[in-house]
Formats: C-alpha cells, structure tokens, sequence
C-alpha cells in the first residue's frame, strides 16, 4: 500500500459519495455488501492492472483500448506512446473512464479527467521523478526507450469511483 492515511481517508470518501449519487439500478448491484473499502482496494489493487481506457474522438466517437494501469496514491496512472491515438485523444478531450475487472470478483469503474506527469508537458510534472523510479523498478531500468519523450504518463484524477466485490475474501491477500 502506497497511500498516506489522507489519501485513504479522500478515496473512502470518493467511494462513498459515488455509490451514494449513482442510480438505483446500480446502488441494487453495489451495496455495502459487495464493495471494498479504500483501505481493501488499495491492498487488492497493486502491480500492473490491465485497463479498459476509453477516450473520445474529435467527432465525439467513443474509443476503448487498453493500458497497464497502475494504482498508486488512491489513483490510476497509466501511459501510452505518444503516436497513439488514445494520446491525441486525451491532448484534446482529457476527460477519461476505465474499468479493471476480474472475471465475477472484481470491477472496479472510474471517471475522471488525466493530467500528464511527464516533465516537458506536464501539470503535475513535479511527480514525474518518482512515478519513472516506480516504473522503471517495476518493468525494468533499462533504457529501451526514452521515458520523457517516447511515452506519456498519465494520473486520472477522478471524480467518481465504484466498485464491485461480491466476496471480498477472495481478493484480499492473507
């Protein structure tokens, strides 16, 4: 777990308010019963999580693809090369959504908008420094690549957050 006891106590709150302004047809499949806190999910979410990363094109056509998604700081960081569309995409249209899911036990859906941490183009540059030290330990130091100028990093900021856990005993590590 790489959350501060603030950044627990946002997400928890993040969670909540989400479930508690989504619909009823939503709220009949994610209740209390079926969910993580935010202390669980951090615990659950860790390494690389495949994502669904859906993004907007100029004529207002959804987009999906995937990502390796990465849950630090109650937040998805994710990356991609700076050719791809979904990099276009988010340049243009920085709102987002993603969904990480496991089979029946674990789907976890945000919305949100990115801000860039890569130095030259970010807004939140001044973390760039150590989520490369994070990536570069979790795939690999090696320099196959340019890490500021090959690929862009991303943080979803969301604004809602939900997800479904039917038995959280199968996910939480002993």
């Amino acid at each position: 777990m790489r959350e501060t006891p603030e950044e627990l106590t946002e997400l928890q709150a993040l969670l909540d308010a989400s479930l508690a302004r989504s619909t009823s047809h939503l709220r009949s499949i994610i209740d209390t019963g079926r969910t993580l806190t935010a202390a669980q999910l951090t615990q659950v979410l860790t390494g690389m999580c495949t994502l669904a990363l859906s993004t907007v094109t100029a004529t207002g056509e959804p987009r999906i693809s995937g990502a390796d998604g990465h849950f630090l700081n109650g937040k998805w960081h994710f990356g991609t090369a700076r050719t791809a569309a979904k990099a276009r995409h988010l340049a243009a249209r920085p709102a987002a959504s993603v969904a990480h899911m496991r089979g029946e036990d674990l789907g976890v859906f945000t919305h949100g908008t990115v801000e860039i941490l890569n130095p030259a183009d970010g807004e939140a540059a001044a973390d760039w420094p150590r989520l490369l030290a994070y990536l570069k330990d979790f795939y690999g130091a090696d320099d196959a690549f340019d890490w500021d100028n090959d690929v862009v990093y991303y943080r979803l900021r969301p604004h809602w957050m939900t997800v479904y856990a039917p038995d959280a005993g199968k996910l939480i590590p002993s």
